[in-house]
């Protein structure tokens, strides 16, 4: 057994740590509600985007879509894959399924013969590409907390003008999607060929696109892409601090727990040391005493 001495050092540090992870806590919760905020302000932007694509390629279709971020290629041969992760740990699981989504995708493209080129949010994703030498394209770290949707554009710009060049045949995200504050889940999204959305219900209301609808279905494409992309950041974002928070509160559950196992035993071992001297001087005033 340690002695009184280890034990209370080591009371002293657990102590410490659930400080720390207290603290870490509160902080993560108050940026998880700032993150939480910034996705729910993005979201009817997103859905008015897609709407405006939805009415676009009801009336657009044919071989007005070769060219496009909406052409299905014949054949396959290079995928882009684009995963967001965060700059930072301390975050559960989260990073590990992100992770492992991605792997999974790029082991399966590869049993199809697709040659798949990576791109990069964050510096734990970049990290995992550069040690498993994958075929890293492009990468953006220290995004921050509330990132605009220009400061992303370097990777997303790449990926897409990647597809319109022919380098990749398909374009896909892998990120956390936030679901709760207990759920977040690693989500593989398709970018390119786009995928139609459905038309939106029809009203009175008439609109003319200016100079014409696939000159506005040419310009906006791009722009929706980098809206996905954008969103699937926030989410991200949003997801790192709920797990974060979720981590720490639970670290610091852990500690106060290992608190009181170490008090318990720190206090059996200064009774057994009392009954030791006691019983040693009991025996040293009966040998006296002979």
């Amino acid at each position: 057994m340690a002695s009184s001495r280890e034990i209370k050092r080591r009371i002293r540090s657990v102590k410490n740590v659930g400080q720390i992870t207290r603290a870490m806590e509160m902080v993560a919760a108050s940026k998880m509600r700032r993150a939480q905020r910034n996705v729910l302000a993005a979201r009817p932007y997103a859905d008015r985007m897609r709407e405006l694509m939805g009415d676009l390629t009801a009336r657009v279709s044919g071989p007005a879509t070769k060219g496009t971020l909406l052409e299905k290629r014949a054949v396959v041969k290079n995928v882009g894959l684009i995963i967001v992760t965060p700059d930072r740990g301390l975050c559960g699981s989260l990073i590990t399924n992100v992770l492992r989504r991605a792997v999974r995708f790029m082991i399966d493209q590869r049993a199809l013969n697709h040659g798949v080129e990576v791109f990069v949010y964050g510096k734990k994703g970049r990290d995992y590409a550069v040690r498993n030498s994958l075929a890293l394209v492009g990468e953006m770290t220290k995004i921050g907390d509330s990132p605009r949707i220009e400061d992303i554009l370097g990777v997303a710009v790449g990926a897409i003008k990647g597809f319109q060049t022919g380098r990749y045949d398909e374009l896909y995200i892998i990120y956390s999607e936030y679901i709760n504050t207990l759920v977040q889940r690693a989500t593989v999204k398709q970018l390119a060929p786009v995928e139609t959305p459905d038309a939106p219900v029809s009203t009175n209301q008439i609109f003319t696109y200016e100079p014409g609808e696939e000159e506005v279905l040419h310009a906006v494409l791009p722009r929706y892409v980098e809206t996905q992309i954008y969103q699937a950041i926030l989410e991200s974002s949003a997801s790192f601090y709920s797990a974060q928070m979720v981590a720490m509160r639970n670290a610091t559950k852990s500690a106060k727990d290992l608190v009181k196992d170490l008090t318990l035993t720190f206090n059996k071992a200064r009774q057994a040391a009392i009954t030791k001297e006691v019983s040693e001087i009991s025996s040293g005033a009966a040998a006296q005493a002979e």
